[in-house]
């Protein structure tokens, strides 16, 4: 749980822009690669992410416009979106005081700190990126590096890759 808005911050704009620059690294082509028929697409799982920030940050007190199915059919849509609503979180946020991280707000029939619900929306968005990231790998696109290096990212480090 976040205890301090700067940790939050710090982590948030950490964190969207690796979101984003996997958005970003989406063709529209991409959009339509799936497991299987029975799993969401890579573009689904994205505008799941936008929809979960819109459906969930209501609950603590902060204002978006829904977002809801289905996904566009523009990877450039998704992630303009997607970059719209990380922006209008922070902005939102910019002036919340260490305290109101404890501030208690009904969630799915629980009681949660606004600090939980923050540090989940971040949790939740890292856990569909991994989804994202091995569909990527499926439909033939370059995964951007996230929190180190992907298999392409090595060269950067002037480094060999990993041994397979």
């Amino acid at each position: 749980m976040f205890r301090t808005m700067e940790d939050f911050k710090k982590d948030w704009e950490a964190e969207s822009k690796f979101t984003l620059n996997v958005f970003d690294a989406l063709t529209d082509e991409s959009l339509s690669q799936s497991i299987n028929d029975d799993h969401r697409t890579i573009g689904r799982i994205a505008w799941h992410i936008c929809e979960s920030i819109t459906e969930m940050l209501p609950h603590i007190g902060l204002s978006f416009e829904l977002v809801k199915a289905p996904a566009p059919s523009s990877a450039k849509e998704i992630a303009a979106k997607y970059a719209e609503l990380s922006k209008s979180l922070s902005e939102q946020v910019a002036d919340w005081a260490d305290e109101k991280l404890l501030e208690i707000d009904d969630l799915y029939g629980e009681k949660w700190q606004k600090g939980r619900t923050l540090l989940i929306l971040i949790k939740h968005e890292a856990h569909h990126r991994g989804q994202i990231s091995v569909l990527m790998r499926q439909a033939e696109v370059v995964v951007p590096s996230i929190y180190g290096p992907a298999k392409e990212g090595w060269v950067e480090y002037k480094m060999e890759p990993p041994v397979l």
